[in-house]
């Protein structure tokens, strides 16, 4: 019997499952396939700030982002403080960068276009400036997630958090109306809390519960170069197209410019979003609009090879907030999902505030922009 039982084996589900064991309670995770087998082994490991609007996002995104500064200490999943530049290809856009970012009073520099190389060298020419975001990290996703699990195996003296891989939940058990644990084809698992860090799949786990969150896959491909001898990009680097990306809500095929190194020496090309269901097939044409877009923005990409892709589904909500929190309509649920394309970024304070929603604890940001059943309140 366990005091909660977190569904996902992602690094959100990770993060609540650390924090969860830190604040003293016993956790069970269970997920049907391995640590990080969803969205986080298919993710960049973006942690920014750079790319929220001002309000509950961003909010969230600053004190993740502290937390995952203090989770640094822990080592082993390649924190990188590196910073992240946004830059511009016209006036009129590095206009609107510079409006963006003093209504996020975050820390940044506005970077006119005859300094953007003192930043990044290998850039092309012709850019109109940027801005330089110095809380912008990464981190090694998969790393990420296995390292928060060992560590919060590890709690002496805190809660326990054991592992349950390989048992894919097929149902909620009732005690009255409260859920009082999960099925699986593996046995049952008991506990007093339930906590639906589903990622993707998180709509169809509350389905199971009978409640509905609109959740969405979102795909995504990613280029990878061959591993270079030095490094060619000092920070996380994209165009003004991906904050607009982030935020769209077309179905339709959207690309943008996202560019960085890792402490391999290899490159990562993002971005595309489209929605396309649960289709993995690999599209050349997106693979070959992504390369394209980063030999413009770094033209010594154009002698680089790339030597595979990859791609994931990101878990999208229609207002492109998280669902974060206790369900009021299924005592004992909680949710922790619908992160779309920041939940790498956004794991550690949410595993942080539901923490202290179980715990009692008063939370350190107002969940209520978060709550799960906002989507029937405004269907109705």
């Amino acid at each position: 019997m366990s005091d909660v039982i977190v569904v996902g084996a992602g690094v959100v589900g990770a993060a609540c499952a650390y924090y969860a064991a830190r604040a003293g309670l016993d956790v069970t995770v269970v997920d049907r396939g391995p640590v990080a087998g969803g969205t986080t082994g298919s993710g960049e490991g973006n942690v920014l700030v750079s790319d929220k609007e001002p309000g509950p996002e961003l909010e969230l995104a600053l004190l993740s982002n502290r937390l995952w500064r203090s989770l640094a200490d822990l080592g082993g999943f390649e924190f990188e403080p590196k910073g992240g530049l946004v830059v511009a290809e016209t006036g009129e856009v590095r206009r609107q960068l510079a409006e963006l970012a003093a209504k996020q009073d975050v820390k940044h520099t506005l970077v006119p276009a005859e300094s953007l190389r003192d930043y990044e060298p290998h850039l092309a020419e012709g850019l109109a400036g940027g801005v330089y975001y110095p809380e912008d990290a990464q981190v090694q996703p998969m790393l990420a997630a296995a390292r928060l699990l060992r560590h919060g195996a590890e709690s002496f003296g805190h809660g326990t958090l054991r592992l349950r891989l390989g048992a894919a939940v097929t149902g909620f058990i009732r005690k009255g109306d409260r859920v009082a644990g999960v099925r699986t084809p593996q046995g049952d698992v008991l506990g007093d809390a339930v906590i639906n860090a589903a990622g993707t799949w998180g709509g169809e786990v509350a389905a199971l519960a009978g409640v509905e969150l609109p959740i969405l896959p979102r795909r995504g491909f990613i280029l990878v170069t061959e591993p270079l001898p030095q490094p060619l990009i000092r920070h996380k680097v994209y165009t003004a197209a991906y904050v607009t990306n982030v935020a769209s809500d077309s179905e339709g095929l959207e690309t943008s410019a996202v560019v960085e190194g890792t402490p391999a020496g290899t490159v990562l090309i993002g971005a595309s979003r489209e929605r396309v269901g649960f289709d993995r097939t690999t599209s050349v044409p997106v693979l070959a609009r992504l390369a394209e877009q980063a030999v413009a923005l770094f033209p010594a990409l154009r002698e680089v090879r790339a030597i595979r892709s990859y791609c994931g589904f990101r878990p999208y909500c229609p207002d492109h907030l998280p669902v974060i929190g206790a369900d009021p309509r299924v005592p004992g649920l909680y949710h922790a999902c619908g992160h779309e394309g920041a939940g790498i970024g956004l794991a550690p304070a949410t595993g942080h505030l539901l923490a202290q929603v179980l715990t009692g604890s008063p939370t350190d940001l107002d969940l209520r922009p978060f709550r799960p059943d906002r989507f029937a309140e405004e269907s109705s």
